[in-house]
């Protein structure tokens, strides 16, 4: 794959997750947040876990670590709390799913997106 490949698919990559984002801030907030605040988080999300991704290698605790700290990064763009911010998380993993389910059949992407845990 060419650079240039790699930047497409980050990029890419990194819009679904924030559509999957402010998708998931607009239904558990029930307003229309701005799209900027899920771009943020997404990239924060995505460079928080390239940064301690080696923290999930841990045998159970290293997942429920970076999940901890993905919500916290919702947390810190969404207001509400950390409630909200893992009902946004939740939602953001749903609509993720769906997104890219509906990429995938048009075989514009693989199943995988930055910013949004375990996709």
């Amino acid at each position: 794959m060419a650079p240039i490949d790699g930047l497409i698919v980050g990029v890419v990559s990194l819009l679904v997750g924030a559509l999957a984002i402010h998708i998931g801030a607009k239904i558990v907030l029930r307003k229309d947040p701005a799209f900027g605040d899920a771009v943020v988080a997404a990239a924060v999300g995505a460079l928080a876990y390239a940064l301690l991704g080696f923290i999930g290698g841990i045998p159970v605790v290293g997942p429920v670590l970076l999940l901890v700290l993905w919500i916290g990064i919702v947390n810190w763009r969404y207001p509400g709390g950390w409630i909200r911010a893992a009902g946004i998380g939740f939602a953001a993993w749903l609509a993720a799913i769906v997104l890219l389910w509906v990429l995938s059949l048009a075989n514009l992407v693989e199943l995988s997106a930055l910013g949004i845990p375990g996709v």
